[in-house]
């Protein structure tokens, strides 16, 4: 499918619309899914969506639509109903379409040999990691599911601006869910791996990751409530920085939203953070040459030696605030409208060797999951919420805990952190290194 040439047909139905602006997106994918469970295919999922939108500016009104249909009628159809929410939603003055952009070159969004790689190939991906995991240690009874997954996809986008610009990319990611047993006692791991290329997934190390992680936890103990030094692993910790995220996007600042509102050049934070959001980051998740509306993306210094040192913008919340767009405005595809969000938002990797953050620790906690993260109040910044991992005593780990609860203020734990791993991983749009906290309260028994 030529995108630029179904953009030329939906730009030819725009003319004489009497229009203030319009800016055309269509995109087309191939995405395959399969899932493996007692060594044979549970599941195999493949698709080929492609489809176009558009949005319409009207006076002060904007308007969207899209069809997955590339027929003519269904076009024009899709143009009309924009104009009709453009002509009557509420108008506001700050409705813009960003102007001409110069994008960043990034090499390695796509990978020309995933095509070439057979079914079957694909399928024995899973399959191995299965096999794979349930080989590396007796105690691993089963697997819940072995996954592959794989998007090819192409974006092509254009407003009356001046905008023009496409790029192509891929996605390849297998993960693993491993049940361990022993005892009487069961725990559950998980672990995945993503790349652009196939031929850089790693699953034997993604089994391993995961088989550690479900038997790691077996014959876990209670222990009593104690307020503690912690260790967020990166997996923890990345979670936790999804909750404070949000407070970075412009729009819930300008709404009251966010727990950053007014803090601009204050040291919110403790000094051994450094917070950005890198839409051109290398292997991020994230990384494109421009945004959901078209603007580039760009590598942005949020949080500098524990100074909050700005927001992220696109160009709707631009306007509205006086700042120029940071290139963040997301999007899902051809049927979702432009809306704030982070791209690649990370915690820069410290100088502090992962294995070496519980050196030090008398009496302490390493955690290594927590659940119910996202019910979090993350207006307020409080949190408590389960989780489980180890009791560290004398910098060492003692044996794994169960049934504890973790409970705090966001902007209080990242101004306690006194430790920066170095073991930065990507887990998707946010990601972060392991992180030692001088206190943390935890509720045991």
């Amino acid at each position: 499918m030529n995108l630029e040439h179904l953009a030329d047909r939906v730009e030819a139905l725009l003319k004489g619309r009497g229009l203030d602006g319009y800016e055309i997106m269509a995109g087309s994918s191939r995405n395959l899914s399969i899932e493996v469970k007692e060594r044979k295919v549970d599941t195999f999922k493949c698709s080929n969506p492609v489809g176009v939108s558009v949005r319409l500016l009207k006076g002060q009104g904007m308007g969207f639509s899209y069809s997955t249909s590339l027929d003519q009628a269904d076009l024009d159809l899709m143009i009309d109903n924009a104009l009709v929410g453009a002509t009557t939603q509420s108008p506001d003055p700050d409705n813009d379409l960003p102007g001409p952009q110069v994008y960043p070159v990034i090499d390695g969004l796509f990978d020309p040999d995933l095509q070439g790689v057979a079914e079957s190939d694909k399928v024995g991906r899973a399959l191995e990691l299965e096999r794979l995991v349930l080989a590396a240690d007796p105690r691993v009874k089963r697997v819940r599911k072995a996954t592959y997954g794989e998007n090819d996809y192409s974006v092509y986008l254009r407003n009356s601006r001046g905008v023009s610009g496409g790029y192509r990319g891929s996605s390849v990611s297998s993960s693993v869910v491993p049940i361990a047993e022993a005892n009487g006692d069961s725990q559950m791991g998980w672990d995945f791996g993503f790349s652009a290329r196939f031929a850089d997934i790693d699953i034997a190390r993604i089994a391993a990751g995961a088989v550690e992680r479900a038997v790691g936890l077996l014959g876990a103990r209670k222990i009593p409530s104690m307020r503690c030094p912690a260790v967020l692993d990166n997996h923890v910790a990345t979670d936790i920085l999804e909750l404070l995220a949000p407070s970075f996007l412009a729009e819930n600042v300008y709404k009251g939203k966010s727990l950053l509102a007014g803090k601009e050049g204050e040291h919110c934070f403790s000094s051994c953070l450094r917070i950005r959001d890198d839409g051109i980051l290398a292997g991020g998740m994230a990384t494109a040459p421009f945004d959901g509306e078209g603007v580039a993306q760009r590598n942005t210094l949020l949080v500098a030696d524990g100074e909050l040192k700005g927001f992220l913008y696109d160009t709707l919340y631009g306007r509205k605030m006086g700042r120029a767009s940071t290139g963040n405005a997301a999007r899902g595809g051809v049927k979702g409208l432009p809306h704030l969000g982070v791209t690649n938002f990370i915690i820069e990797n410290g100088q502090t060797p992962a294995s070496r953050l519980l050196d030090g620790i008398e009496q302490g906690i390493l955690l290594t999951d927590v659940i119910g993260m996202h019910t979090a109040n993350s207006i307020s910044g409080d949190f408590s919420v389960g989780a489980a991992g180890y009791l560290v005593q004398n910098g060492a780990i003692v044996h794994p805990v169960k049934e504890i609860a973790i409970s705090g203020n966001i902007m209080d734990l990242f101004r306690c952190v006194e430790q920066v791993g170095d073991d930065l991983r990507i887990f998707g749009a946010v990601s972060a290194p392991s992180l030692r906290v001088a206190a943390l309260d935890v509720s045991g028994h």
